[in-house]
């Protein structure tokens, strides 16, 4: 989701925004901030990606999200962030103090805005992820997963900045299960790898389908 009012695209923020929030680069694998850590700061993707993870007492991971140029994220309704969040590629990140919203004027109550707008995405998109893991199937998983990095993404091919392990956390899924559902979209020509990371999606309606069948 792009900041409203701030007219943000994919190469960055617009002028105005980043007086009121601070660069900072991640590496590969870098934490962003930890699980349990203090929820005081909003950050925005500028380049990259970012994934967020929790890690069970058993010591299985569950990915939450994925975010992308764009979105914003680490917005919680507590004082601790739930889960952690880690760059999946060199990433840009902006990173604002939301406590200090109500300095910046105009500018601050355009943001406040934009982070509950941001709110009532993240739960759209956590009860579609809910919705995806408890009733649809494994190929239904994974073709939901296609369509919708696709469309947020745009493009006529795709990239994926996440592996398949990651694909399979998220999913609640094997690994194993996620390359044979991936080989097998592929062998119906609903979709078309270049490598491992790089898809186009070669038949949109019946895909979509597959997923509703």
């Amino acid at each position: 989701m792009l900041l409203q009012g701030f007219d943000l695209d994919r190469s960055g923020p617009a002028e105005g925004f980043g007086a009121l929030g601070v660069r900072m680069p991640f590496a590969v694998g870098e934490e962003i901030y930890a699980q349990g850590e203090d929820a005081d700061l909003v950050y925005q993707v500028v380049a990259g990606a970012v994934r967020t993870t929790r890690l069970m007492s058993d010591g299985r991971r569950q990915i939450g999200a994925f975010y992308y140029p764009g979105d914003l994220f680490g917005i919680e309704c507590w004082a601790e962030h739930r889960f952690s969040a880690e760059a999946l590629s060199e990433c840009e990140i902006l990173v604002v103090k939301r406590a200090a919203l109500r300095h910046y004027g105009e500018d601050g109550r355009r943001l406040e805005r934009a982070i509950w707008d941001a709110t009532a995405v993240a739960l759209e998109r956590t009860q579609e992820h809910l919705l995806l893991l408890g009733r649809k199937t494994a190929c239904e998983k994974v073709a939901s997963f296609l369509l919708d990095i696709a469309d947020r993404l745009g493009g006529e091919t795709t990239f994926l900045p996440m592996g398949r392990q990651d694909m399979a956390d998220y999913l609640g899924l094997t690994i194993e299960t996620v390359s044979r559902m991936l080989t097998q979209l592929q062998a119906e020509g609903l979709v078309e790898f270049s490598g491992c990371r790089r898809f186009r999606i070669r038949r949109p309606a019946a895909l979509a389908q597959r997923v509703v069948s």
